[in-house]
């Protein structure tokens, strides 16, 4: 009876450390340094957001909003699955986007779970009329001259991996959105996929956003991520700075949950960027 009761008390104790652990948002900062980035641009930052999957924080999500409001961003990347196919609520993700445009510009691709609804337009059409740039294997430039700065976006590749395979559709997506790119600008990509990343590299893009693998869902000390979709049991991809030649990929472990209810020492992430030149 004793060992009952105490079972009974840890289990309490690790359901209440799962609840609030999954409403606890996290503030995750890197920084960037690349010779290759224009001076103009040195010191620029950047709020990375993925993975809503409908998740709420707070009334009309005011904890989200005032976490990234603090952060002073130049720009708000929001890198796929911004709602759940499985319980969609378009209204409950829409709450933050009127408090993220009024603190910068916000830029956003579509996730696996956007083609999953089958209401693509309708997403991204709330989405721009909400005054969000929604980048579909296109590509926005600011700056001019030698001071330029693109920023392109992929849409996620199960629209077309049916059709084509995962590694066209990708290399088919990213050739459109570097079309209209200047040649010699700096290149930011925001792509939902991680193991993708050879596809990025092989690219040149300097520097790409990704979500998608929601940290490994479940992390344990030296091991990382347990699980991620498209890459199976222990990737290697689930969250952090990755380098691979002279591209390097940043992957937040996300906002919300799916089919999995629950993360396990992997609260929420909100992902800081700064950029930085070096000589």
């Amino acid at each position: 009876m004793k060992k009952l009761v105490v079972f009974l008390i840890v289990v309490l104790i690790f359901s209440v450390f799962l609840y609030f652990d999954n409403g606890r948002l996290t503030l995750t900062r890197y920084t960037i340094d690349d010779s290759r980035l224009p001076e103009a641009f040195s010191g620029l930052r950047i709020v990375q957001l993925s993975d809503v999957h409908d998740a709420g924080f707070g009334e009309g999500q005011s904890r989200l909003v005032e976490r990234v409001r603090r952060e002073k961003p130049d720009l708000i990347f929001i890198t796929g699955d911004f709602i759940d196919s499985n319980r969609y609520d378009l209204d409950r993700s829409m709450d933050m986007i009127p408090g993220l445009t009024a603190v910068a510009d916000v830029f956003y691709v579509i996730g696996n779970h956007e083609v999953a609804t089958n209401r693509i337009e309708e997403i991204t059409g709330a989405l721009e009329e909400a005054g969000v740039h929604v980048l579909r294997n296109e590509a926005m430039v600011i700056g001019d001259g030698e001071d330029r700065l693109a920023i392109a976006g992929i849409d996620d590749l199960l629209i077309g991996a049916g059709v084509e395979g995962e590694d066209a559709y990708t290399e088919d997506s990213l050739a459109a959105a570097l079309s209209g790119i200047p040649g010699g600008a700096y290149t930011l990509l925001l792509a939902h996929r991680p193991e993708q990343f050879g596809a990025y590299a092989a690219a040149d893009i300097p520097l790409t956003f990704s979500g998608h693998a929601h940290g490994g869902q479940v992390r344990l000390p030296f091991i990382d991520g347990i699980v991620a979709p498209g890459q199976g049991w222990f990737p290697s991809l689930t969250s952090g700075v990755h380098d691979q030649g002279g591209s390097r990929l940043i992957i937040s472990r996300g906002l919300g949950n799916s089919i999995i209810p629950l993360r396990v020492f992997n609260p929420p992430e909100i992902v800081s960027v700064t950029l930085r030149r070096t000589d």
